[in-house]
């Protein structure tokens, strides 16, 4: 039986786009089904984070770059300013998740945000990167434009917000465990482990009798 792994993100959350490589090393070879799940952590109209703050400064001095140092990984902090909203990018990915290019997608805008700092909060820039991971650019606009996957999204976050008590990202929910933050590649292993553990039936299923005996 596959394995369902659900990762709640933003892609304005560094920690999320940090998240991907110990979760893509975890489950090479493993029967597994990845899924990200949208999480607003600044939905409009709160005021969204200014990347020449105090804040962010800190946050990113004391946190991202040190840890993102120890991973290996090129991270910027973003000279958009304020920080894009990122509903619309969401609901791109409810279209993209559509066109089973969902997975694809979200780190196409994480990549895009935090290694180029692309402003993905803008439909023009948001077209020209699904045209990149081969989604139809004119449709993909037009779905943007029109809302067509807003309830969709506004459905998946309330499915976060309310049913799944996310309050923080990332939260990954692998079968019935939670962890919340970046995971080690072994911690999730383990999680992943003990999980598929939970899903094999205590009861010996298959033992019979043939016609040579038991």
């Amino acid at each position: 039986m596959t394995l369902k792994i659900k990762v709640y993100s933003d892609y304005v959350c560094p920690f999320c786009f940090l998240a991907e490589k110990p979760l893509e090393e975890a489950i090479k070879g493993k029967d597994v089904e990845v899924e990200w799940m949208p999480y607003e952590l600044r939905p409009y109209p709160n005021e969204t984070l200014k990347p020449e703050g105090d804040y962010l400064q800190n946050t990113w001095k004391q946190s991202v770059y040190p840890m993102a140092e120890q991973m290996g990984i090129q991270i910027v902090l973003p000279k958009v300013s304020p920080q894009p909203y990122t509903y619309l990018a969401f609901e791109g990915y409810q279209y993209a998740k559509e066109k089973g290019k969902g997975n694809e997608y979200n780190d196409r805008m994480l990549r895009a945000f935090f290694q180029e700092e692309q402003d993905i909060g803008s439909i023009d820039v948001l077209t020209k990167l699904a045209g990149e991971i081969g989604l139809d650019q004119t449709e993909y606009r037009e779905v943007l434009e029109t809302g067509k996957y807003k309830a969709v999204h506004q459905k998946a976050l309330k499915q976060a917000y309310n049913e799944a008590d996310i309050t923080a990202v990332p939260t990954f929910v692998i079968g019935d465990a939670k962890a919340a933050g970046v995971q080690s590649k072994e911690t999730l292993e383990q999680l992943i482990k003990d999980e598929i553990g939970r899903q094999k039936p205590d009861f010996p299923e298959g033992m019979a009798c043939g016609v040579d005996g038991c």
